[in-house]
């Protein structure tokens, strides 16, 4: 399936995430990067399984949606419970400058702990 995002706003994303990526250095110990699932952008860290350091795993942070009808983007966040939920103190934004904007306030420390 096509997703309808706007290929200047993925951008913003990638150029968001190469200034907060970690030195190049211990990439292989931490990394982040990113994913398109349908019509939501999940941000996600990389690390090496504790049990198989060979291993990567992929641990999600944080996931706007659009939401066609609406014209808007729904924020979510993945709990302890590793379930997404609606990011309560703003569940939604207009673009992905305004989620970049405020995955980057993380005014409650839900994304980047």
């Amino acid at each position: 399936m096509k997703n309808n995002i706007d290929p200047i706003e993925i951008e913003e994303i990638e150029n968001y995430l190469n200034y907060i990526r970690p030195p190049e250095e211990i990439r292989d110990q931490f990394d982040i990067s990113y994913r398109i699932e349908k019509q939501s952008v999940i941000i996600f860290e990389i690390r090496p399984n504790w049990q198989d350091q060979n291993i990567k795993m992929e641990i999600d942070v944080v996931k706007s949606t659009f939401v066609k009808k609406d014209n808007n983007w729904k924020v979510y966040w993945k709990r302890a419970d590793l379930k997404w939920h609606l990011y309560k103190p703003n569940p939604i934004v207009q673009n992905l400058l305004d989620f970049i904007r405020l995955i980057e306030k993380d005014e409650y420390g839900c994304f980047w702990g």
